[in-house]
């Protein structure tokens, strides 16, 4: 009879995945509070972020990045970085960059294609093949 191993005390995901979820929870909650006094971040929903192997680099994915937004995280950087090396307890804190969620971006051009469809047969376009 084969022994079972018990998984209990490991972590069903790995450490760079923790690590990216505890990121993307507090830049969310730091942007969260800059929006307060910031309008150009009212509009900015992190989706995610992904670190790099030994946590000097990490890409905080946004589902919206108008110009006025990219340049009031530019402005506000250090800042959600200190919010960071406060609410973590990680070796180094990483540099963040911002950038457009490029599944958000490409979602968006799907739901534009399947409009235009739609709007093309309800035009009295040809749909009896």
């Amino acid at each position: 009879m084969a022994r079972r191993h018990d998984n209990r005390g490991a972590a069903p995901y790995s450490r760079s995945l923790r690590v990216n979820q505890v990121l993307r929870q507090v830049v969310a909650e730091e942007l969260e509070r800059l929006a307060d006094a910031d309008e150009r971040l009212r509009m900015v929903t992190v989706t995610s972020v992904d670190s790099t192997s030994d946590l000097r680099q990490a890409t905080v994915f946004l589902s919206s990045l108008s110009d006025d937004a990219a340049d009031a995280l530019a402005d506000r950087r250090v800042q959600v970085q200190k919010a960071v090396a406060r609410q973590t307890q990680l070796k180094r804190t990483p540099q963040l960059s911002f950038v457009q969620d490029p599944a958000v971006v490409a979602g968006s051009r799907v739901e534009d294609l399947l409009r235009q469809i739609h709007e093309t047969d309800d035009d009295g376009g040809d749909t009896s093949r």
